[in-house]
C-alpha cells in the first residue's frame, strides 16, 4: 500500500480506481473560408454559449462556496464578453478569411502572450492562463459541445496535475468520485470545483502521484488529505464505514441546508464555525454554517517568518468576508503566547507563560503589531459582515485603551481616504473568572460576549489543560466553569448584547440543552460539528422544559454539594 499525503480541499471519502485526465492535443487547421459572415455568427452562437455557461458555474459555485471561490467564473466571464477580445477573434474571421477555430486559437496566444509579459504585476501575469482557458472552452463548443471523458464507463477517481474550468466540461459528475491532483492550491480550480460539486477532494500530492498508478484501486480521505493507493482489505472496510457515514451527514445536510436554527418554542439559536485559515472556509459553507464565530488569526503569525504587513492581513481578512457571503465573520485578533510560540516576536521565556504576556497583553504592550491589525482589519470591514474580538480581556481599562488605539486608527484611515465600516461589532472573549465575576461592567463597552470555555476551565481550576498529568483535574463541567457560564449569559442579556460560546463545550451535544436555557445566543464549532448541532438544536423546547433542564442540572448551577452524575463526555 502506498499513502500520499497532500492538503485537503472537501472532506468526503473516495473508493474506486484511479483514472488520470487525458487531454487532447486538438490540432487547429487553418481553413479558407467564404462565407465569413456565416462563420462570425458561428463565432457568436459559441461565445453567448460560453458566457450562458459561465454565468450558470458562478450561480452555483457562490450558493455552494460563496462568491470569492465562485469569482473564477465571472472572471472568465468578463473576459469572454471582453470587447477587445471579441473583436480580435472577428477581424481575423473576416480580413484574413480564416475558421473561427483559428481565429480564436490565434487570438489565445496573442492575449496570452501580453499578459505573460506583464512581469511587473502578477495578477495579469494569471490572465494569460484564463485567456486560454477561455479559448479552450469556446473551441469545445465550436467543435460540436463538450467532449466526455471517453476512458472510463465506471466511477472513477480522477488524477491529474490540475483541471482548468473548461476540462471539468470533459467530465461527467454521475462518474467522477473524487479529485486527485499533483499540483494545486485551496484556491485553485480544481479545488473549487470539487467543493461546487461536493466531491472528495486532495490537492498537492506531489509529483510522487503519477500516471504509473493509472487504474489502480485507491482510498480517497478528503478529511485527512490522503491517498491510498493499492489499500488493504482491513484499510477499505474501515473507510467503507467512514463512506457510510459520510453519506449519512450528507442526507442530514440536505434535509437542514437553508433552514434556520430554530427551537421547538421558536427560539433563534446561531450556529458558526471555527476556522484558523481560509481554506476551512468552505468546510463551513458547506455545513451551512450561518456565519464564522471565531476566526483565529494567529494562524497568520505563526506561519509566517516576520511579522505580516497590513497588506497581507487584509487580504486575507477581506477573503474571508468576501467568500462568507455578507454572513457575519468574527475575527479574533492575534492570540500568541503561551502555547503558541513564535520566535520572531522574542518574547521572554517564562515560567508560568499560560499566566504571562499572551493575547491582548501583547497588543497593549506592542502597540504597533496591535495597529497595523486593526487598519487591516478595518480596511477588510468595507467588504462583507467584519466584527472582532479580543481576546484574554481582564479589566474595562484594557477595552478603553483598545477603544483609543480604534479611534486612532479610524482617523487615519479617513485622512487617508481608505473606506471603513464605522459600526462594525467589537466583542470580547470570556477566559478568564475576573472577566465572568465583572461581566455586567465589561457588557456596557462592547457588543457581544463570547466565551472561551476550553481557558476558562483552566483558569477557574487552575489546572494546565496542555499538562497530560493532569488531564483527570481538567473538567469541563465543573459547577464554578458552569456558573460562570451563566453569570456572563445574563449579564450579557441584562445590559443588551448577546452572548456565544467558542470553546469546545460550544459542541458538546450533552449541554446544548444546558446552554440554550442559561440563554446562550449563539454556539460556535468545528465545522465538522455543526450539523449534529443543528439537528439538536431543532429537537429542544427551551420554553417548556427550561425549568425541567435547569432543576437537571441544579447541583452544577448551584450552590451546595454536588449530587447526581455530571455529563459524560463526548
Amino acid at each position: 500500500m502506498v499513502i500520499l499525503k497532500g492538503k485537503r480541499v472537501f472532506g468526503g471519502i473516495a473508493v474506486g480506481k484511479i483514472r488520470f485526465f487525458s487531454r487532447r492535443e486538438r490540432p487547429v487547421k487553418r481553413l479558407h473560408i467564404t462565407d465569413t459572415q456565416g462563420e462570425g455568427r458561428r463565432f457568436e452562437a459559441a461565445r453567448q454559449e460560453g458566457i450562458r455557461q459561465l454565468e450558470q458555474l458562478y450561480e452555483q459555485a457562490a450558493q455552494d462556496v460563496g462568491e470569492a471561490n465562485a469569482a473564477i467564473f465571472e472572471v472568465h466571464r468578463l473576459m469572454m464578453e471582453d470587447q477587445d477580445y471579441r473583436d480580435s477573434v472577428t477581424h481575423m474571421i473576416i480580413s484574413q478569411e480564416v475558421n473561427a477555430e483559428f481565429a480564436v486559437a490565434a487570438a489565445a496566444d496573442t492575449f496570452a502572450a501580453i499578459f505573460s509579459s506583464m512581469e511587473d504585476d502578477a495578477y495579469m501575469q494569471g490572465r494569460a492562463a484564463d485567456v486560454k482557458d477561455i479559448s479552450e472552452r469556446l473551441l469545445e463548443l465550436l467543435d460540436g459541445g463538450a467532449k466526455r471523458q471517453e476512458e472510463s464507463k465506471e466511477p472513477v477517481i480522477i488524477g491529474a496535475d490540475d483541471l482548468a474550468p473548461s476540462e471539468t466540461l470533459r467530465l461527467d459528475p454521475d462518474l467522477v468520485l473524487g479529485f486527485a491532483t499533483i499540483y494545486g492550491s485551496a484556491n485553485s480550480h480544481t479545488a473549487i470545483l470539487a467543493r461546487t460539486m461536493n466531491i472528495p477532494a486532495v490537492i498537492g500530492l506531489g509529483e510522487k502521484f503519477s500516471r504509473e498508478y493509472d487504474g489502480h484501486m485507491a482510498v480517497l480521505d478528503g478529511f485527512e488529505g490522503q491517498v491510498y493507493i493499492d489499500p488493504t482489505p482491513e484499510l477499505l472496510e474501515e473507510m467503507k464505514k467512514r463512506q457510510e457515514e459520510n453519506r449519512r451527514r450528507r442526507q442530514l445536510l440536505a434535509r437542514l441546508k437553508g433552514k434556520e436554527n430554530i427551537t421547538l418554542d421558536g427560539r433563534r439559536i446561531q450556529v458558526y464555525a471555527n476556522i484558523g485559515h481560509l481554506s476551512d472556509l468552505g468546510a463551513a459553507i458547506q455545513n451551512d454554517a450561518q456565519g464564522i464565530g471565531l476566526f483565529r488569526s494567529e494562524f497568520l503569525y505563526l506561519e509566517s517568518r516576520d511579522f505580516p504587513d497590513e497588506e497581507q492581513q487584509f487580504q486575507i481578512y477581506r477573503k474571508a468576508a468576501e467568500g462568507m457571503g455578507g454572513k457575519k465573520v468574527i475575527i479574533r485578533t492575534l492570540d500568541i503566547g503561551a502555547d503558541k510560540t513564535v520566535p520572531y516576536f522574542r518574547l521572554k521565556k517564562e515560567e508560568n507563560p499560560a499566566m504571562g504576556l499572551r493575547a491582548i497583553r501583547i497588543c497593549l504592550t506592542r502597540t504597533e503589531i496591535f495597529r497595523t491589525q486593526l487598519r487591516a482589519l478595518y480596511r477588510a470591514s468595507a467588504f462583507g459582515n467584519l466584527s472582532v474580538m479580543f481576546p484574554m480581556i481582564t479589566s474595562v481599562g484594557e477595552i478603553r485603551r483598545i477603544k483609543e488605539i480604534i479611534g486612532r486608527v479610524q482617523e487615519e484611515l479617513r485622512a487617508e481616504g481608505l473606506p471603513f465600516r464605522e459600526d462594525m461589532e467589537l466583542g470580547i472573549m470570556i477566559e478568564t473568572p475576573a472577566a465572568a465575576v465583572i461581566s455586567g461592567s465589561l457588557a456596557k463597552e462592547v457588543d457581544f460576549f463570547s466565551i472561551g470555555t476550553n481557558d476558562l476551565t483552566q483558569y477557574t481550576l487552575a489546572v494546565d489543560r496542555q499538562n497530560a498529568s493532569l488531564e483527570s483535574f481538567y473538567d469541563p463541567y465543573h459547577p464554578a466553569v458552569l456558573r460562570l457560564i451563566r453569570m456572563t449569559a445574563e449579564q450579557a442579556h441584562a445590559h443588551g448584547i448577546w452572548c456565544g460560546i467558542c470553546g469546545e463545550l460550544g459542541g458538546d451535544l450533552r449541554l446544548t440543552e444546558l446552554f440554550l436555557a442559561m440563554g446562550i445566543d449563539e454556539l460556535s464549532v468545528s465545522p465538522a460539528l455543526i450539523l449534529d448541532l443543528r439537528e439538536k438544536i431543532r429537537r429542544t423546547d427551551v420554553g417548556r422544559d427550561r425549568e425541567k433542564i435547569l432543576a437537571k442540572y441544579k447541583d452544577l448551577l448551584y450552590d451546595g454539594e454536588e449530587r447526581g452524575e455530571k455529563p459524560s463526555r463526548r
